[in-house]
């Protein structure tokens, strides 16, 4: 039996504990958190679950084999840091960490204990995005030509994160599974309507091999909530919707067909193909269930999490890249290459 240990009990916290409860071969032994208020929470709804105040407190209870981090990204680092030297697996929100040198020392940590780390890349685990890749993975959709991602709304504006590192780590996280290969290039412009804070809306552009291109539009300040996404291949196309609640993937057969005029040798005709669209069944299975199980079969088998370091820190690159490129108007900046082939 996996004991887990909860570290922050505020927005997030109480999914993860809940969830965590559920999971078979594990069970939530320990929450921490400096609020007396939210740990008396703990205690009515899981009396048997031991509260800490603090982090070194619950990481010296030697029921706790693992911790999961669910705090502001500005302690990610210190407290994975702390429970990997302490003996203990780590779950961490995310995104992953500030840096990339926060991220590749965690991982050097992680390896050298043999100690599994996990990045809570929780769309990944979704039943939408698991189809996505395996059309993608089984060549249903062809040659993958453009990836277009829009996910905005009237948000709550953050004070220590742009929206960069809030609301596009999910969609680049979504995108590093789906295509399993490395951008060359991020280029990205953004804006912070409120004085002093940071950028609020931003776009994000990642340049691949092939002609690969893929687009991120992100924004606190929208009038409505739109989580869409457009996988373009050259044989079928892909909405993921994931405010639809009863069609979240569409997969269309439709795209164009270049055929070359016999007359012209250099002249080539644009035509169009236009077929069925159709749903895909999907399970109805909370992402999180999934990825909280995932984790503690990690453990028990000792296997690779889908989401492991490696993955925080190529989202952590590319958000790097990013935010070197804002700085400089939208200038390209080359994303370091991590992976050699396609997964």
């Amino acid at each position: 039996m996996i004991g887990v240990g909860v570290i922050g009990y505020g927005y997030w916290g109480p999914n993860l504990v809940r969830n965590f409860a559920q999971v078979n071969g594990g069970a939530v032994v320990a929450v921490c958190d400096a609020n007396e208020k939210r740990l008396e929470v703990v205690e009515k709804l899981y009396p048997a679950v031991a509260t800490y105040r603090t982090v070194d407190e619950m990481l010296a209870d030697p029921a706790v084999d693992a911790v999961a981090i669910a705090t502001p990204v500005s302690s990610h680092f210190p407290l994975a840091e702390a429970a990997l030297l302490a003996g203990k697996h780590v779950f961490v929100e995310k995104p992953f960490t500030r840096t990339s040198a926060e991220g590749e020392r965690l991982i050097e940590l992680a390896t050298d204990a043999g100690l599994t780390l996990m990045v809570d890349h929780t769309f990944i685990y979704t039943s939408a995005v698991r189809k996505i890749h395996e059309l993608i993975t089984t060549g249903q959709l062809g040659q993958l030509h453009y990836y277009d991602s829009v996910r905005v709304n009237l948000g709550l504006f953050q004070s220590d994160v742009s929206v960069m590192w809030d609301l596009a780590v999910h969609d680049l996280s979504i995108m590093d599974f789906l295509l399993g290969i490395d951008p060359i290039t991020v280029a990205a412009t953004g804006v912070a309507h409120v004085a002093g804070q940071p950028e609020n809306m931003a776009y994000i552009t990642c340049m691949f091999p092939d002609n690969l291109i893929a687009h991120f539009h992100v924004n606190w300040l929208a009038p409505v909530k739109v989580r869409q996404t457009l996988v373009c291949g050259s044989e079928k196309m892909v909405v993921f919707d994931d405010v639809d609640m009863s069609e979240k993937v569409k997969v269309y057969d439709k795209g164009v067909i270049l055929d070359e005029d016999p007359r012209e040798v250099y002249q080539k005709h644009v035509g169009y193909r236009t077929g069925d669209m159709w749903a895909p069944r999907l399970d109805n299975v909370e992402a999180l269930a999934l990825e909280t199980q995932h984790f503690v079969d990690c453990i028990v088998d000792g296997t690779t999490p889908d989401s492991d370091g490696h993955a925080g820190l190529r989202v952590v690159r590319i958000l790097e890249a990013a935010q070197e490129s804002m700085t400089h108007n939208g200038l390209p900046v080359e994303v370091p290459k991590m992976r050699t082939v396609a997964r």
